[in-house]
């Protein structure tokens, strides 16, 4: 009896060494998963400046920041007037703009943000485009489409007869509230003629 019972001991023992080996295989697998690389992503608000700004330059327009994690990364940035106008400050990622800036001769600017690795030039990151918006302040006069609007009206024509149309236009941009918005009113012969909002 005594052979028996220490033989089927052998076989449990076995069975159990068995069991404890696979107990390690998820183990190994869930430490490769926390090896694997993090998603990261650019983060920053809408960038946008007002034009002709009065103050000395240049002036600050954004931040581009990455979640990249290295005392190595330097910010750099691409495209339209990138390092003449615009300019980032490579360790803080704060973007200036050295020009005073007018909308009605461009609105917005596409640029493309890279962070690298200052040691070896390799990028840290996929370089993302962003655009730099230029808000309009309402600083242009309406002007007259032509020079001279002739008119005319048949004599003992009733009051409201139309004489003619006047137009004008106005630079600002049209969709911020009052900066293109054109008013016409008759400075000489108002006992006479007058004009409504649409000239």
């Amino acid at each position: 009896m005594s052979p028996l019972i220490v033989l089927f001991s052998l076989f449990l023992a076995a069975v159990f060494a068995d069991t404890g080996g696979q107990k390690t295989t998820p183990n190994l697998c869930s430490n490769d998963v926390g090896h694997k690389r993090q998603k990261r992503d650019w983060i920053w608000n809408q960038m946008h400046i007002k034009e002709e700004i009065d103050s000395p330059l240049p002036h600050h327009v954004g931040k581009i920041t990455s979640s990249v994690s290295n005392r190595n990364a330097k910010y750099i940035i691409e495209g339209e007037f990138a390092n003449t106008i615009f300019k980032v400050e490579e360790t803080s990622g704060d973007v200036y703009a050295f020009e005073r800036l007018d909308r009605e001769k461009k609105a917005e600017y596409e640029l493309t943000a890279l962070i690298i690795d200052r040691t070896n030039n390799r990028s840290l990151e996929r370089p993302s485009k962003f655009i730099i918006k230029v808000y309009d302040t309402n600083d242009n006069s309406p002007v007259f489409v032509q020079k001279v609007f002739n008119g005319s009206v048949p004599e003992m024509s009733p009051v409201g007869t139309s004489v003619t149309k006047v137009t004008a236009v106005d630079a600002d941009d049209p969709t911020v509230s009052g900066h293109a918005t054109v008013k016409y009113q008759v400075t000489k012969g108002g006992e006479n003629f007058t004009i409504d909002d649409s000239g």
